[in-house]
This record gives C-alpha cells, sequence and structure tokens, in this order.
C-alpha cells in the first residue's frame, strides 16, 4: 500500500503509582528524521525507541514524545524492610567486634542499602519495558493512519492520471489534421510573399519542418510515464522518490509538447498536462 508521511498516533497505559502516554506525529520529509521528548526516566532506552521507529518508518520527520504522570493519591510509598536491615546491623556489628575503631554505619548508608527499603515504585527495567511495548502499539495506529492517508493521495493521483490521459488521447488523432492545416497556412503564406516556388523544394522544407514540430514521440513518452506510475501505485510500498522522479519526466514532455506546439489545442494540452503534473508533485511530496 501507499503510506503517507504525514500521521498521528497515541497510547497510554496505567502502571502501579502512575500513567505512561505516548504519541507519534509526522510531517513530510526528504528522510527519516526521529526527535525524542522523554523523561528522564526513559532516555535511558532513548535508542530501542529510535530504533524501534526506524524499523517501522522509513521517510518523514517523526516526533515521539513520552510523559510519566503520578496518579492521584497514589505516590509512591516507602517501607522498612526489618529483616534485611535486621541482618545488615548484625554484619556490621560483627564486623565492629573484628574491627574495634571502625566506623559505624549512618542513617543514609544504611537506608541506601539495597532491600532495606521497599518501594511501590515500577522497577525501571519493568517500566522500560512497559515503555517500548506501548510504542510498538502505537506504531501499529501510526503505520494504519498512515495507510489511510496514502489511499486517499493514491485515489487523486489516479484521478489527475485519468485527466492526462484524457488530454493525450483527444490530441493524437488530431495531430494528422493540425500538422496539415499548419503546412497549409505556411504554403500560402510563402506563395504570397514569393510568388511563384518550386513545389518540390517547399515539400522538402515542409517535411525537415515537419519533423522538429511533430509531437507523437512526447505523447507517447507520457502515456509510458503514466502506465508506470499506475505500477508503481498499484505496487504500493517506498513509493515517494520514484513518483517524484517520474513527474519530472512528465513535466519535461509536457513543455516539450508546449514548445513545440503550432495550434492552440496543443498548446492548451500542454498547459492543461502541466497543471495536472503539478497537482501530482504537491500530493506525491507527502508519500513515503
Amino acid at each position: 500500500m501507499i503510506s503517507s508521511m504525514t500521521g498521528f498516533a497515541s497510547a497510554s497505559r496505567e502502571f502501579p503509582g502512575g500513567l505512561l502516554s505516548l504519541e507519534l506525529r509526522a510531517v513530510n520529509h526528504r528522510y527519516l528524521d526521529i526527535q525524542m521528548r522523554l523523561p528522564e526516566e526513559l532516555r535511558v532506552i532513548e535508542p530501542q525507541l529510535r530504533e524501534l521507529i526506524s524499523s517501522k518508518v522509513t521517510r518523514g520527520k517523526i516526533e515521539c514524545r513520552a510523559g510519566l504522570n503520578q496518579a492521584e493519591g497514589d505516590a509512591p510509598t516507602l517501607e522498612l524492610n526489618r529483616e534485611t536491615l535486621s541482618r545488615l546491623l548484625g554484619v556490621a556489628s560483627d564486623i565492629a567486634k573484628l574491627a574495634p575503631g571502625i566506623k559505624e554505619l549512618s542513617v543514609g548508608e544504611l537506608m541506601r542499602w539495597p532491600g532495606v527499603l521497599k518501594s511501590n515504585e515500577l522497577a525501571p527495567e519493568i517500566l522500560h519495558q512497559l515503555c517500548l511495548e506501548t510504542l510498538a502499539k502505537v506504531l501499529t495506529d501510526f503505520n494504519a493512519t498512515r495507510q489511510r492517508e496514502g489511499e486517499k493521495l493514491r485515489e487523486l493521483l489516479l484521478e489527475r492520471i485519468a485527466g492526462m490521459e484524457t488530454i493525450v488521447a483527444g490530441i493524437r488523432p488530431r495531430l494528422p489534421q493540425i500538422l496539415e492545416a499548419y503546412m497549409q497556412k505556411l504554403s500560402t503564406r510563402l506563395v504570397d510573399a514569393l510568388g511563384n516556388v518550386d513545389d518540390d523544394r517547399i515539400k522538402q522544407e515542409f517535411a525537415l519542418f515537419a519533423q522538429k514540430i511533430d509531437v507523437d514521440e512526447e505523447l507517447s513518452r507520457l502515456t509510458t510515464h503514466l502506465t508506470e506510475v499506475k505500477r508503481i501505485l498499484k505496487h504500493g510500498g517506498q513509493a515517494g522518490k520514484r513518483l517524484d522522479f517520474l513527474m519530472q519526466e512528465l513535466n519535461r514532455e509536457a513543455n516539450t509538447l508546449g514548445s513545440k506546439s503550432v495550434s492552440t489545442e496543443t498548446t492548451q494540452a500542454s498547459v492543461e498536462l502541466k497543471v495536472l503534473i503539478e497537482q501530482m508533485r504537491e500530493q506525491i511530496q507527502n508519500i513515503e
């Protein structure tokens, strides 16, 4: 499927003592540019979060924002682990007997000893895993919204392709008549200006001139490029850069059609084609 580079998704997860919120938003960009907005508790897993995003998104300016909010009335609590403290004090007493005069453990040192204080706060590694799982869910929703937007873009592009094909199909059968009418006009002007002119010489000059103003090749290339655009839109995937290149090629052919024009019909066709191409180019800037 075709995916847009613009999108938004968010999710939140409750955990003991608080709420984790995470959101992703993106706009179009030439390359993948990831910007992280994380609280201090989650900065340690920033590389993992970036890796997870880049595994699911290839282009766009992505902003990932995470927040941690303490649940109201559910502040972290601390509880003394008396059993662990008793064992620690016993060991400290034995050490003091073996090494008289050694400095005793302060209250602060006792509190910092692992296991002395118990808290209902979520362990950092569990919080980190919760954040990664939440981001995976947000990415699923995020890509789903981008694909829905991409489908709308695909439909708009197909409408404009149909318009361009109609223009090409309308002008191609008229080319012989347009060329003949123009040659007849030139012949009349030449005879009026110079009088009698060698008929063979006129035919030779007209044959050379007809080759210079013939736009059948340009119309054929336009048709070929449009067929390729439709193929890419049907195939899907990372199509933005390829489509952008084809817009350049289509615009080149439309310009050549205009520069070779010898009638208001082909001039108007060139203008209408360029308008549609520019509209397509604007939409393609948003495709991944």
